[in-house]
């Protein structure tokens, strides 16, 4: 599987992984940890394909839609807002990895 294809994957995962090992452990820190782990490798595999203007982006894309679940958390609950932030973070990420697919 390519890096182009990997970093969405990743991402989203990540944000899904993060939040179930917060909740399964009951320790928001390790949760953190899997957040920060997976960011980490999404950001050096995107700033090697995309640069590092879309590897900020992307970043701040990630850390905005992080937030933005807590908010949506409390209207829908924790694992649907999760989910879409999760679907969205890979979404944003296809087209600032893929920026020549997307426009086509």
């Amino acid at each position: 599987m390519s890096a182009r294809v990997s970093i969405p994957i990743v991402a989203a995962a990540t944000f899904l992984a993060g939040f179930g090992v917060a909740e399964l452990t009951g320790v928001r820190a390790i949760g953190g940890l899997v957040l920060l782990a997976g960011g980490a490798w999404c950001a050096r595999a995107a700033l090697q394909l995309a640069g590092p203007v879309a590897s900020a982006a992307l970043v701040a894309i990630a850390l905005a839609l992080f937030v933005a679940s807590h908010a949506l958390g409390h209207l829908i609950g924790a694992w649907p807002a999760v989910t879409v932030s999760a679907a969205l973070l890979a979404g944003a990420t296809s087209v600032l990895v893929n920026p020549a697919r997307s426009a086509a």
